[in-house]
């Protein structure tokens, strides 16, 4: 898990990065929540979903944004925190020029960030959006979403309800062609305390399934 640093819009920006073992290891990407309110790289989801990712050969970085540890510049009300994702998406492409796809994942604010980054970047082929703040800042880009993934939230999420985050999913299983793995856990509050092995459990999965389909779906192709 080397520390790694790289240049961002408005300076260094500081990650830890797996590499993959294969040359053509996909890509995982992983955004933080909130820097405003305590987000960082090493958030206990974040580091759940890189895990999860990076034993599953995945080329995963994840890393902060912009004035968080020691990542130089100021928080920029999300605007800067997108730029900050895409020079992070093309530095790890870059010492991973044949990955064989890209997927996105991001925790709160950072699902927030993650979703934006899918609709500009059209080699991301999938993302896992753990409790989205659908309820706080607008997803309506979304239209129409231009890939398939999972979302989690937390059932008795206190900062993001529920029914925000189910209009939210509803919304994006009615465009053509994209299906959400919806997984609520029971009980869970937005920071997923105590629950934080259910949600590991719920990425695990949809990758090992994703993971398993991706070859069959490529030989039928072919």
């Amino acid at each position: 898990m080397p520390e790694v640093l790289f240049a961002g819009p408005a300076g260094r920006l500081e990650g830890r990065y797996s590499p993959g073992k294969s040359p053509t290891a996909p890509i995982a990407l992983i955004l933080h929540p909130h820097p405003q309110h305590g987000g960082t790289m090493n958030n206990k989801v974040v580091y759940g979903l890189y895990n999860a990712f990076a034993e599953r050969d995945f080329a995963t970085l994840r890393f902060n944004f912009r004035g968080v540890g020691r990542s130089q510049g100021s928080y920029d009300r999300g605007e800067g925190e997108l730029s900050d994702a895409a020079s992070a998406l093309d530095w790890v492409q870059t010492i991973n020029p044949n990955a064989r796809s890209v997927w996105v994942a991001g925790f709160s604010f950072g699902a927030w960030i993650g979703m934006q980054l899918l609709m500009r970047r059209p080699e991301i082929e999938s993302f896992i959006s753990v409790a989205p703040p659908a309820n706080m800042l607008d997803f309506n880009f979304l239209a129409p979403c231009p890939a398939s993934g999972q979302i989690i939230h937390g059932e008795a999420d206190e900062i993001v309800p529920e029914p925000f985050v189910a209009k939210l999913v509803h919304k994006l299983t009615h465009q053509r062609g994209i299906t959400i793995d919806y997984q609520v856990v029971p009980g869970a509050t937005h920071f997923f305390a105590d629950h934080l092995d259910i949600v590991t459990q719920h990425v695990e999965d949809y990758l090992d399934l994703a993971l398993h389909q991706r070859p069959v779906a490529l030989a039928m192709a072919s």
